[in-house]
């Protein structure tokens, strides 16, 4: 086989994005980063690639595992490319900008995935992400969801739905057990997965490590997922375990205030929800709609304590080719077709239309019937010595 008849083949799970999805995307782009920056949020960049110790010390092993790793040619470090832009984001914080009250800041870039997070998803997401540093109340906590909700809802999503956690009730049931990471992990994945059988064998294997109510608070979990019901059956099954009332009214208190916004959402809650990265630290949440889950989120006050300073942190991250990928497509944009000539009239009127935000196609000679992802459905034509924009008459 010829060496270029699979030159122009990508990796798996890695596209192209062509134009009107490429256009819809940055329209998104756009629109979520006015959107945090109407909300006080300011904007960050951080690299593609840095040193893997910097983007990997305290996430935990899922996000390790997710990461490209190379050798630097100058240094002979070992790199990561950025997997999720979190870690990156509170290291700006606490090294760079070091302030002590509250940051804001916001970012969207690429992230490379080693393996897709679940089946025909892409490994090149577009992370667009929100944090607040600086603030340890459920006013945090709320203002992260708000800002995702409203982003979300502007970009076209209806019926949407936010399903809430919080991973300290996990820990408080957990709180004194000797449990190995491995033997955690694998607890956390069974409670995620709804996994009673699995539960039920790894707290038998735990006699000695683990007490008895607490075993019995894990396999409740299992069942404690729904409605705003679920508060007061979890408040009674988990009574004797000290924190976890305070986690549940810090769950009852966002709810209420999510749920008295103008557009209506729907709360719900799976208190054995541990997906996602290692850093979480208390509330967490997931945002649906059009069928898919479109954002995450939650308070990770542990993430900068690695960079020296352990400072209050919550924020949410989307996927915008995600997003992109359940909205309708956006229809072709709005153009107007203008004769290529080098007449000075004719290039002042073509300036000016395109000062003014409209779109204006030069027809090369040659290629007058091409069509492209515009809509050309005007003309600029000379009309009693000016050139003046008119209808675009349409071939018989």
């Amino acid at each position: 086989m010829p060496a270029w008849s699979s030159s122009w083949q990508l990796p798996d799970q890695i596209a192209d994005v062509l134009p009107s999805e490429a256009r819809h995307i940055e329209e998104l782009r756009r629109l979520f980063l006015d959107t945090a920056r109407s909300y006080g949020y300011e904007l960050v960049m951080p690299p593609l690639l840095e040193h893997l110790e910097s983007l990997l010390t305290g996430t935990g092993e899922a996000l390790d595992l997710q990461t490209f790793k190379l050798v630097d040619q100058l240094s002979g470090r070992t790199l990561g490319l950025r997997a999720d832009t979190t870690p990156q984001v509170a290291r700006i914080d606490a090294h760079l900008l070091n302030r002590q009250g509250v940051a804001r800041l916001c970012y969207c870039g690429p992230v490379l995935h080693t393996r897709a997070d679940r089946p025909l998803a892409t490994r090149e997401p577009l992370q667009f992400g929100a944090e607040i540093y600086g603030h340890a109340g459920l006013e945090a906590d709320l203002e992260a969801q708000l800002l995702a909700l409203e982003g979300l809802k502007a970009a076209g999503v209806t019926e949407l739905a936010v399903d809430m956690a919080d991973v300290r009730i996990v820990s408080s049931l957990l709180a004194g057990a000797t449990i190995s990471a491995k033997t955690l992990a694998l607890i956390h994945a069974a409670l995620a997965a709804k996994d009673a059988s699995e539960l039920d064998s790894l707290c038998a294997s735990l006699k000695d490590g683990i007490s008895a109510a607490a075993r019995e608070g894990l396999k409740a979990l299992l069942q404690l997922y729904g409605d705003e019901k679920v508060l007061i059956e979890a408040e009674k099954a988990l009574q004797a375990t000290p924190g976890v009332r305070e986690a549940l009214q810090n769950l009852k208190w966002l709810a209420s205030h999510t749920q008295g916004q103008k557009d209506e959402v729907k709360v719900s809650f799976d208190l054995a929800d541990l997906r996602g990265y290692a850093y979480y630290s208390g509330t967490r949440f997931a945002i649906y709609g059009q069928g898919a889950e479109l954002a995450r989120g939650g308070r990770y006050d542990e993430v900068g304590a690695v960079f020296g300073r352990n400072r209050p942190a919550v924020g949410f991250s989307l996927d915008l080719k995600e997003l992109v990928s359940v909205l309708p497509p956006r229809p072709l944009r709005a153009a107007i077709r203008a004769p290529w000539g080098e007449d000075a009239g004719l290039g002042a009127a073509i300036a000016r239309l395109r000062a003014g935000g409209e779109t204006v196609a030069c027809v090369l000679p040659g290629h007058e019937h091409e069509v492209n992802e515009f809509n050309c459905d005007r003309e600029l034509a000379h009309s009693a010595g000016q050139w003046v924009v008119q209808p675009l008459k349409k071939a018989a």
